[in-house]
Order: C-alpha cells, then structure tokens, then sequence
C-alpha cells in the first residue's frame, strides 16, 4: 500500500502558509488502519505503554497498544481528564498549546512508545516526553505515520529515540 496516494495535502490548514498531511483518506481506506498498526508494530521497540497525543495520535495508538500487548495512555488538551494532572507548556509551528496527563496512570520505571499521527516541529512529541518523565516514565521512542523532515522535529526529541516514521516528506 502507498500511504502517499492516500494522504491529502490541504494548503492554508489550520493556518495561512500551513501545508496541512490530511492522513484520513488513509484511514478511510479499508485496509488503511490495519496496515498503518501492522508497519509501526514491526519497527516498535518492546514498551509497557503506548503514550497517545490527542486527538489522532488515539486513532492510531489504541489499536497499536492492542497490537503490542501494552496499555494505552491519552495525553489531552487542558481540562478533558479528570483527577490530579500534570501539564506541559509547548510551541508549536503555528502557536503555543499545553498538554495533560493524569498524574497517577504512569507506573514509575514504566516504558513508553509516544504516538501521533505527524511529527513536524517535534513540539507536541517533546511535550509528551516531558509529561511521561514528569509521571516517573521512561520514553523508549517515537511512532508517527507522517514526518515532516524540513522541519527536523526528530532533533527536538529528549530523549532521542528510535523515531519511526511510516512515510517522510
């Protein structure tokens, strides 16, 4: 399957100047999923926990923690988990934004692959980072179905890896 038939480039999204990876004609493809999960679980390190940025990296980190034997953690925009939470600040390529995590789900020494659908500044992929070692965790690397390589996002990655990214532009 060639994952670049079947994402969409959406110019000016969410932002003028902004070329926006549209992965849901790929998702919407009915092998498209199962092959999405199939690729990264060969190339995922072993991990206790797949770690899942909202909202599309749940899309693919579910079924990848299914697919790994493994729970699943939801990171979240502010105010959409109840409980004791910690936060992270971040920037984005096109602003700044804030993640949480209940403060109590992530054993302490735990293993963690962080998912989401793209990885292009590696903002949002840091900020994950720092909420699983803030909980005690440990990141054993990084799962994305897009890379946007002219913006080195990987290199923003503390720490570093593996990243695995299924199609690069």
């Amino acid at each position: 399957m060639d994952f670049r038939q079947l994402i969409r480039d959406v110019p000016d999204f969410p932002k003028p100047g902004i070329l926006f990876r549209d992965i849901m004609p790929l998702l919407a493809h009915p092998q498209g999923l199962s092959t999405i999960i199939q690729r990264l679980s060969a190339q995922c390190p072993p991990v206790d926990y797949v770690v899942a940025i909202e909202s599309r990296g749940f899309i693919i980190g579910a079924p990848l923690a299914l697919r790994l034997g493994c729970g699943f953690i939801p990171v979240r925009k502010p105010k959409k988990l109840p409980g004791q939470l910690i936060r992270v600040e971040y920037t984005l390529e096109y602003g700044q934004d804030s993640l949480e995590m209940q403060a109590d789900i992530l054993p302490p020494g735990a293993e963690v692959l962080i998912v989401d659908d793209v990885i292009a500044t590696g903002g949002t992929a840091a900020a994950a980072a720092r909420l699983v070692e803030k909980a005690g965790g440990k990141v054993k690397g990084y799962g994305f179905v897009v890379e946007l390589t002219t913006l080195q996002g990987r290199s923003h990655l503390n720490p570093p890896g593996p990243v695995i990214s299924l199609v690069q532009y």
